[in-house]
């Protein structure tokens, strides 16, 4: 995974009034759990734009109060009109404990279905992964080049050395689905 650096601020106010005060301020209250005690912070909503808004899944390296930690994302929260980011909690790592986070899925090759006229459709834009934070990749890279059409990549069939996928065994990540041109196609030849 990648590394994203991030300082923050120490905070010792708590509740909705505190919060909001914070936010005008354009500062995003945040809180650190995992390995030690809970830490309350805030960083500035500018320093967490790329972070936020990326397809990659990246560990935090967050420094708060003088102590630097390692981290990732574990929740976030938005506005549900203006969608400015209300709250960030993060989970912190270490080389020992597992942690469960969500990889995007990229998709590679051509496949034999789509050649035969039928349609790649991508079901599951992030799978759910638990392992150790330094094994975990940037992206689940899926080959399609030998699906054919009508047949699907479930979860089961897809192995990484030391992650476990927490999402149903069955559940299709990507298939090639027939259209109306295969079909008829088939049924000419």
């Amino acid at each position: 995974m990648k590394t994203f650096e991030l300082a923050g601020d120490v905070r010792t106010e708590t509740g909705k009034k505190a919060a909001s005060l914070l936010r005008k301020q354009n500062l995003i209250p945040c809180n650190l759990y995992g390995l030690g005690e809970s830490v309350m912070f805030t960083v500035k909503s500018d320093d967490v734009r790329k972070l936020v808004y990326t397809p990659d899944t990246m560990t935090v390296e967050l420094t708060v109060g003088g102590k630097k930690r390692m981290a990732v994302v574990k929740e976030l929260q938005f506005h549900p009109i203006s969608d400015d980011i209300l709250h960030i909690d993060f989970l912190e790592v270490n080389d020992k404990k597992p942690v469960t986070v969500e990889i995007p899925v990229q998709l590679t090759g051509h496949a034999e279905g789509v050649k035969a006229g039928g349609k790649l459709s991508l079901d599951m834009r992030k799978l759910k992964v638990n392992g150790i934070y330094t094994q975990i990749p940037d992206r689940i890279v899926v080959d399609v080049t030998t699906l054919g059409l009508g047949k699907k990549i479930a979860v089961s069939d897809i192995q990484m050395e030391g992650l476990r996928f927490m999402n149903p065994k069955d559940a299709c990540v990507a298939q090639v689905k027939a259209t109306r041109a295969s079909a008829a196609a088939a049924e000419n030849s």
